[in-house]
């Protein structure tokens, strides 16, 4: 492989080009300043922009060459499931062969999908690409950042079905719905705190 001399001081990931770079750099904090005069959505990239400006212009982007009839002539032969696209049904067959073609060359954990070892790469790298505005907290995948930013904004949006109780994260609720939510020795919801947020 070549060389990487352009390095991102925020996460230290490494590119060929400078131009490259700056592009991730954009990932750290945030800035989209490429504005559409048309609707006011930023994007950080001017490609981007470019891609955008079409929908008020009419023009398509790609010239489909399916017809939408929701048909899905793709099946698996071990469950029956169908698909749209081949290629949707050979990585669902990797469900029942165990087959994980994707293996990380750092821990040897292998995967389904080459965006799946792309995201657990992170993990060895460090790198932290989703940055909380408010804070400057950073995480590993975006869904971290999500329901990290719920502690600024106070959104719960999962309620406990038994009680009533609600909570800013999924797996909080599910934690305590595995417990009982009153028993005489213990009160309501008393065990949400087992582990970590």
């Amino acid at each position: 492989m070549g060389k990487k001399p352009y390095k991102c001081l925020e996460c230290g990931k490494s590119f060929i080009q400078r131009s490259n770079r700056t592009k991730h750099q954009k990932t750290h904090t945030r800035e989209k300043p490429h504005k559409c005069l048309d609707c006011g959505k930023t994007f950080s990239q001017r490609s981007r922009l470019i891609n955008h400006r079409k929908i008020h212009t009419g023009e398509r982007l790609y010239k489909c060459l399916e017809i939408h009839t929701g048909e899905r002539p793709y099946k698996c032969l071990e469950c029956g499931k169908s698909f749209a696209q081949n290629s949707s049904l050979t990585v669902h067959g990797r469900i029942h062969t165990g087959e994980r073609p994707y293996k990380c060359l750092e821990c040897g954990k292998s995967f389904l999908l080459n965006s799946s070892l792309t995201k657990h790469g992170r993990i060895h790298t460090r790198e932290r690409p989703y940055k909380c505005l408010d804070c400057g907290k950073s995480f590993v995948y975006r869904t971290q950042l999500t329901d990290h930013q719920k502690t600024h904004t106070g959104e719960k949006p999962h309620k406990c079905l038994d009680c009533g109780k609600i909570f800013s994260r999924l797996r909080k609720m599910l934690q305590v719905e595995l417990t009982p939510c009153w028993t005489s020795e213990t009160p309501p919801h008393s065990r949400e705190n087992l582990s970590g947020s």
